[in-house]
C-alpha cells in the first residue's frame, strides 16, 4: 500500500519513497477515507475446472433403516386399535406394500374372548380389505358357527375377533418370508395386547412361527401352547383343510377343545 506524499516532501525525496514502498511489496494506495471491505459482498469464486478424466467423489454412505426396530417404535406409539391400524397402514419398509391393494387389518369383534391369528391376505382379501373373506374365509365362518362363535356377534362371549401376521398380500399368495414376519411381529403382539383375547387360535404355519417360533402344523395342531402371554391353539389353516378334506377330523376336534376351554 502506497500512502500519500506529505505536503513538505519533494519531488525526489517522495519518490525514493515510493520506490522503497514497491520494493517492499505495497502496490495498492490508500484513500483518505477509511474503506470498510467487509461492507462489499466478495464475487464467488470460480470452482476450478475438473479434469475430464478425474475419479468421481464418494457418495456418503447410506444407512439403511432397521425395519424391525421401526416397526417396534411404530406399534409401541399406537394406543389404540386405530392408532395401530393407521400405523401399519403408514410403514414403507415392507416391499409388500408397493405390490399390494389393500392394507388388511382385522375384522370382528374386538371385545371378543377369542382372536385368530392367520398368515396373510389372499387374493379376495386383498381386494375386499378384510381377512378371511375367500373360500377359506368362509369355510372358517362355518367351522365357528359351529362351535357357537361368529365375527359378526356383538356378544363378547359369541364374537370372533381376526388378524394375520401380514396386513399386505404377498405376491402370488406365497408364504410370508422369516423377514417379513420379523418386520411385522411388534405389530402383532400390540395387536393382541390392545385385543387381550382370552384365547388365540393360530392358524396355520405362519402365525405358529410368528407366535411360538416354531414351524410344522400338522405337529403342533391340537396342542395348546402359549402365545403373547395367551393360551394358543394352533389349527390347521382353513385352505388346507379345502385341499385335504380328510383332515377335517382333526380340526372338528380342536374346534371342541377350543370351545372346552371357553367354558371352563
Amino acid at each position: 500500500m502506497i500512502h500519500a506524499a506529505a505536503p513538505d516532501l519533494d519531488l525526489a525525496t517522495a519518490l525514493a519513497l515510493y520506490e522503497w514502498q514497491r520494493e517492499m511489496g505495497a502496490d495498492e494506495a490508500m484513500l483518505d477515507v477509511p474503506l470498510n471491505r467487509y461492507d462489499l459482498d466478495p464475487a464467488p469464486r470460480a470452482a476450478a475446472p475438473v479434469p475430464a478424466d478425474a475419479p468421481a467423489p464418494a457418495a456418503a454412505p447410506v444407512i439403511a433403516a432397521d425395519p424391525v426396530a421401526a416397526a417396534r417404535a411404530a406399534a409401541a406409539a399406537a394406543g389404540d386399535l386405530a392408532a395401530l391400524a393407521a400405523a401399519m397402514a403408514a410403514f414403507d419398509l415392507c416391499e409388500l406394500k408397493k405390490g399390494a391393494r389393500s392394507c388388511v387389518f382385522a375384522d370382528g369383534n374386538p371385545a371378543a374372548r377369542v382372536m385368530v391369528i392367520g398368515e396373510a391376505p389372499g387374493r379376495e382379501e386383498d381386494i375386499a380389505g378384510r381377512p378371511f373373506v375367500g373360500r377359506a374365509g368362509q369355510l372358517l365362518d362355518r367351522m365357528l358357527a359351529a362351535i357357537g362363535l361368529s365375527r359378526q356377534s356383538t356378544d363378547p362371549a359369541q364374537a370372533v375377533y381376526i388378524t394375520n401376521v401380514l396386513p399386505w398380500r404377498p405376491p402370488g399368495n406365497r408364504d410370508p418370508d422369516p423377514a417379513e414376519i420379523a418386520m411385522f411381529l411388534p405389530f402383532l403382539a400390540r395387536h393382541v395386547d390392545l385385543v387381550a383375547p382370552k384365547l388365540i387360535v393360530l392358524m396355520g404355519n405362519t402365525p405358529c412361527a410368528a407366535a411360538l417360533g416354531q414351524r410344522g402344523i400338522l405337529r403342533l395342531r391340537g396342542t395348546w401352547a402359549t402365545a403373547f402371554g395367551r393360551p394358543a391353539l394352533p389349527m390347521t389353516h382353513p385352505a388346507y383343510l379345502l385341499r385335504q378334506p380328510a383332515a377335517k377330523r382333526e380340526a372338528w376336534a380342536d374346534l371342541l377343545a377350543l370351545r372346552a376351554a371357553l367354558e371352563a
